[in-house]
Order: structure tokens, then C-alpha cells, then sequence
């Protein structure tokens, strides 16, 4: 059941309880009104019946004055008998059954019922006195009101309420359609705006001023699934672009040494010159594969794979002394200072501290030097490479974390490790740590710092 009908179905029920319910309580309401009218005229009637027996001066007196009271009033009975005697007044056409409520009479004059067949009678019997006699006489008295008029009165009012219920019941269901379907309007150019979303129009956004409060909060969030929708497809087409650009070169580079090799009979060493060429190209590739394999699996880890505290300090320093054979080569002074504990993975830090010190090495000048800095805060492990040399340019710094993006517009390989995949690398260990990475770049100096969280602050 569709949720229109769903909600419809509830209000409509909820309305048939309510109407209902107060359908019933204003004909309980009404009954008793009726009951206590009925119990009022009868006990006025018993009032008036113990004036006449009180103040006639004979039993035709009595009876001639309760016929003038009682036969004016349609649907009211009275039977009047001595308890040591006969009768002395019944009502015109007095029901034979009714004098039996009258054999018990009660002193206090209890309101009670009698059926005969459909027709319902309220019923008074007291025990009154009669002052005509010498002395004094006993009197039981026996009043009686037809309910035919309430009752009729009664079969009417249900009738006409059970129609108003019904009406009231199907507008209630109409109305409450109207509402719910009218209330979902926004969820439903939600709809469509999402049925128009595709690999190729992805600019769409849902109408956050167009739609309630309550569901403005979905909205947004559509609109944030759709931006980072719109990022990751744009970031994958990138990705796809720059990767055949990088591959378009090695690739051509291996089928014209080839196509040449084969195009002219050659001795063994031009062959083994051109094998060893078309080698380093492999290595290239086989390099770039695996520097995107491990990105994908960096990116894409929910957890690290060997999480553990270690000693920033003593990685860090065996990747000095790794380097240390290139930084003498151009005379680099390189210097560590500070002490941390990461919790992390051990290699994985190794590689992002690397692709930066291999950075720093490359771009520093000949005789400058390269400063690792280690400080702990207190939510997190600092660790900082800085070196001399020509600053950055501000619109670089933006796109300096992309994937295969360098610097050099025409992405000449000046050698053989610019393939520009390790400061992507660098950025997705450190945000698989659950910090970030950033970049200061100044005349003469520029320095990257990656943050580390500890354990506890991570989220």
C-alpha cells in the first residue's frame, strides 16, 4: 500500500473514531436527558396527585379532580386504590399490566421500568394519604409515562446522525487524501528531479526553498550525494584522461623503438641498447601501476591493514639514511628533529614521509638544505618536511594533491620518477590515518605538514 494510502487510511480512521464516539456520547446524552425529564414529571405528577388526595373532600372529589389533572396529558397514566378498599381513580385507557408495579409500593417512590411488547413505560408507585375519609386512608398510587414520543424522537436522531456520520466519515477520507497528496507534492518533484540525474547531467540539485521544513534536511543531503556524486564522476573522468595520457607516451615510446628495431637488421649491441631502453619504459609502467593499485587500495580501506604505535623519529631517520647517497650527491643537509608515537601503519607512514623527502630532494637547490620537523600536540602528531628553494606558484598549490598532475604543462619526463602520483599517494595514507596534509610555499622555502590524530581523536 502506497503511503498516500497509507496515511489516508489513518486520518480517515482516526476521524470515523472521533465522530463516532461523539455520535454515541450525544445519544447516551440524550437518553438520559429524556430518563431525568420523565423522572421530573413524574415525581411533579406525584406532588400533584398527593395535593388533590390531601384536599378533596370525597372520593368522587378526588376522583373528578385527578381526571381534570391526568387525562390532559397524552402518554401519562394513573391508578389510585385504597389499600383497605377499591379504586379510586384509573386513568383512561390504564394497561391491565401495569398495576402490577403497583402491588409493592415504595415509601420513597423509586423510578422504575415496564415492557410491553415495543412499547416502554417509566413507572412511580409511592403510598400517599387521603384526608376525605373519616380519619385518615392509604392510598397506593401508580404513575406511569409512555417513552413512544422520546423514542421516536430517539429513531429519528439516530437515523439522522448515522447519515451526518457516514458523510462526515467519506469527507474525512477526501479531505485527508487532498492533505496527504498535496503534502507530498515536494516528494514527488524530489522524483523528478532525481529521474532527470545522470552520468552526464549531474548539475540538477533538489529545490531546498521549494519544500517543507521536515524534508528540507533530506533535500540537502540529496544535494550534498549529488555534489560529491558530481565530484567523484568529474575527478574518475579526469583520472581516466590523464591516465591515457600518461600511458600514450611510454606506449608510443615502446612501438616506435620497436617498429624501428624491426624495420633494419641490427648488430647485438644496438639490439641490446634498444632492449634496455624499452626496459626502463616497462619499469615506468610497471612503476605507475603499481603506484595506482596501491592509491585505489589506500583510498578505498575502511580500516589500515597493520595498525600499531611506532616511533615517528626512528622511520623517519631510516629514510635519511636511505636518501642519504642523493642528498650528498647535490651536497643537501638534511636534519630531523622532534619525537612523536603515531598509531598507524608503520609502511604506510614510510611511504608518504618518502614521496615528500624524494620531493624535497629533487627541488632543492645544490648545497641547500631539507628540515624534518616532528611535534606532538594535543590532539595530534605533527610531522613537517621543509626545504630551500624556488617557491610554488599559489594556482599550483590548488591541484598539487591530483592525481598525475605536475607543474610542467607539456609533462616532460625530466627523469625517471615524475609520474605525478606521490603526493596523491602521500595525501590518501594520510587521510586513511584520519588526518590531512597541507602546503606553505614562500620565496625560498615551502614546507608540507602532515597531521597524525592520536587514537582517541580520531574519528
Amino acid at each position: 500500500m502506497s503511503l498516500t494510502r497509507r496515511l489516508t487510511l489513518v486520518f480517515t480512521l482516526g476521524a470515523a473514531v472521533v465522530v463516532l464516539g461523539l455520535g454515541l456520547l450525544f445519544l447516551s446524552e440524550t437518553r438520559h436527558h429524556f430518563d431525568e425529564l420523565d423522572r421530573m414529571t413524574l415525581q411533579d405528577k406525584r406532588h400533584l396527585v398527593e395535593d388533590i388526595l390531601r384536599d378533596a373532600n370525597s372520593a368522587d372529589d378526588a376522583r373528578w379532580r385527578l381526571a381534570e389533572a391526568v387525562n390532559s396529558h397524552q402518554g401519562l397514566y394513573v391508578l389510585a386504590r385504597q389499600t383497605q378498599g377499591g379504586e379510586i381513580f384509573r386513568s383512561h385507557g390504564f394497561i391491565d399490566g401495569l398495576a402490577s408495579q403497583a402491588s409493592a409500593p415504595s415509601v420513597h417512590g423509586g423510578l422504575g421500568t415496564w415492557r410491553q411488547g415495543d412499547e416502554l413505560f417509566h413507572t412511580l408507585a409511592f403510598r400517599s394519604t387521603a384526608r376525605y375519609a373519616a380519619g385518615q386512608a392509604d392510598v397506593d398510587v401508580l404513575i406511569a409515562a409512555s417513552t413512544d414520543h422520546h423514542r421516536e424522537f430517539l429513531v429519528d436522531l439516530q437515523r439522522s446522525l448515522a447519515l451526518y456520520v457516514a458523510a462526515a466519515i467519506v469527507g474525512c477520507g477526501l479531505l485527508s487524501w487532498l492533505a496527504v497528496h498535496h503534502g507530498l507534492e515536494p516528494l514527488r518533484r524530489m522524483r523528478s528531479q532525481a529521474a532527470v540525474v545522470t552520468g552526464q547531467q549531474l548539475s540538477e540539485r533538489m529545490p531546498l526553498e521549494a519544500v517543507p521544513i521536515e524534508m528540507a534536511d533530506l533535500a540537502q543531503e540529496l544535494n550534498r550525494m549529488l555534489d560529491r556524486l558530481q565530484q567523484a564522476i568529474q575527478r574518475l573522468n579526469e583520472y581516466s584522461s590523464d591516465l591515457a595520457h600518461e600511458l600514450r607516451t611510454p606506449l608510443s615510446n615502446l612501438l616506435t623503438q620497436t617498429q624501428v628495431a624491426l624495420a633494419v637488421r641490427r648488430d647485438a649491441p644496438a639490439y641490446r641498447d634498444i632492449l634496455a631502453s624499452n626496459a626502463e619504459e616497462y619499469e615506468r609502467l610497471a612503476r605507475m601501476v603499481s603506484d595506482m593499485l596501491f592509491l585505489a587500495k589506500t583510498e578505498q580501506a575502511e580500516s589500515l591493514p597493520r595498525a600499531e604505535p611506532f616511533q615517528a623519529r626512528q622511520e623517519v631517520a631510516t629514510l635519511i639514511d636511505f636518501f642519504e647517497a642523493s642528498a650528498d650527491e647535490k651536497k643537501i643537509q638534511v636534519r630531523l628533529d622532534g619525537n612523536s608515537e603515531i598509531h598507524g601503519d608503520r609502511l604506510m607512514f614510510r611511504r608518504a614521509v618518502s614521496n615528500l623527502l624524494s620531493n624535497a630532494l629533487r627541488h632543492t637547490p645544490v648545497a641547500g638544505d631539507v628540515r624534518i620537523g616532528i611535534a606532538r600536540t594535543a590532539t595530534a602528531t605533527q610531522v613537517v618536511v621543509e626545504n630551500t628553494g624556488e617557491a610554488i606558484d599559489p594556482q599550483v598549490q590548488l591541484r598539487l594533491f591530483e592525481r598525475f598532475y605536475r607543474a610542467d604543462p607539456a609533462r616532460r619526463h625530466l627523469d625517471a620518477e615524475g609520474i605525478g602520483l606521490g603526493l596523491a599517494i602521500t595525501r590518501a595514507i594520510v587521510q586513511a590515518h584520519g588526518g590531512t596534509v597541507a602546503v606553505d610555499s614562500a620565496p625560498g622555502r615551502t614546507r608540507f605538514t602532515l597531521t597524525f590524530p592520536h587514537p582517541r581523536t580520531m574519528a
